[in-house]
């Protein structure tokens, strides 16, 4: 296996009609949700061989979600339902500001509990990615301690998606609290301008970035909208501008993002263009309405690369 990712799935819906306002959309088309599972779908698309763990309610949504993973060919054995508890659902609209509603009243993804089938798996692969809304609720937190010190144990690449979520925390000082007891055991970080200072608890942009750093990763990628995207190491900084394109929905841009720089990188291939594949990926995920039916594959990430946005 070349990548495992742990964590939340949900069930999308989004408004089509674009451009109306969510209190007055009428109807949306469904979609496979949530960070964790629209980045394995991306590295899936991407050519990568992929297995995701996490949980989901025993329910209807959570047959749709093991229909369209087997048909992304993506490994889920590891992915159990849970009674009792919901798969978090998110309703959105396509017109800026993009707002979302989601809803996470029990939500499944928190009730992972890891076993040693799971580890041994995560140390044989190449690769594996989690988020921080992993860490938002117990037994998930621990689970997802526990599968990175292994990965890191094994010298396998771990990945920390800081993916901040509101309505999982009940505040972003705690949020950073229990993110940055899992930096020593992540060599990749992946969070927009706003994520890195709250993993830090540092609103200096370059403090933030070192003691981020100094905390135990070799790699912090800073997200930066309209100005690009930043890669920081202790051997100094690369940044690449971003790709212009028509935007439709900047839902899963993030997810699209990590996807396509996770994949170059996991390959070797110089920063700067693992940065530029993750741009790519980005770009063609805000030119399209959903996340992980909008994940590109390879050939457009090409074209539009070649082509210069």
């Amino acid at each position: 296996m070349d990548a495992w990712v742990l964590g939340r799935i949900a069930y999308d819906l989004f408004a089509t009609e674009i451009g109306v306002p969510l209190p007055e959309a009428k109807t949306f088309s469904r979609h496979v949700g949530g960070s964790s599972a629209n980045i394995a779908v991306g590295l899936a698309r991407l050519g990568l061989d992929v297995g995701m763990i996490g949980c989901v309610g025993d329910d209807l949504f959570a047959d749709y979600f093991s229909s369209f993973m087997k048909e992304e060919r993506i490994d889920t054995r590891f992915v159990k339902r849970v009674a009792g508890f919901g798969t978090q659902l998110c309703v959105g609209e396509v017109r800026p500001p993009f707002r979302q509603v989601f809803y996470r009243h029990k939500p499944a993804d928190t009730q992972l509990q890891i076993g040693p089938e799971e580890l041994d798996a995560i140390r044989r692969a190449r690769l594996f990615v989690t988020n921080g809304t992993s860490l938002s609720d117990e037994p998930s937190r621990e689970s997802t301690f526990e599968a990175l010190r292994a990965a890191r144990a094994a010298g396998v690449t771990s990945v920390l998606d800081v993916d901040y979520r509101q309505s999982s925390w009940p505040s972003a000082a705690e949020a950073g609290r229990v993110a940055r007891a899992a930096l020593g055991s992540v060599d990749v970080v992946i969070g927009n301008e706003d994520e890195i200072p709250i993993l830090t608890g540092e609103r200096d942009p370059m403090r933030s970035v070192a003691l981020a750093l100094a905390a135990g990763p070799r790699l912090v990628v800073r997200k930066l909208g309209a100005a690009g995207v930043s890669a920081h190491s202790r051997e100094g900084v690369v940044t690449v501008p971003p790709l212009r394109v028509a935007v439709l929905s900047t839902v899963g841009a993030g997810d699209g993002f990590a996807a396509g720089f996770l994949a170059a990188y996991s390959k070797d291939l110089p920063l700067s263009d693992c940065l530029r594949r993750g741009n790519a990926a980005a770009a063609i995920v805000v030119s399209r309405v959903s996340c992980s039916d909008a994940m590109p594959r390879p050939e457009e990430i090409r074209e539009l690369l070649a082509g210069g946005g």
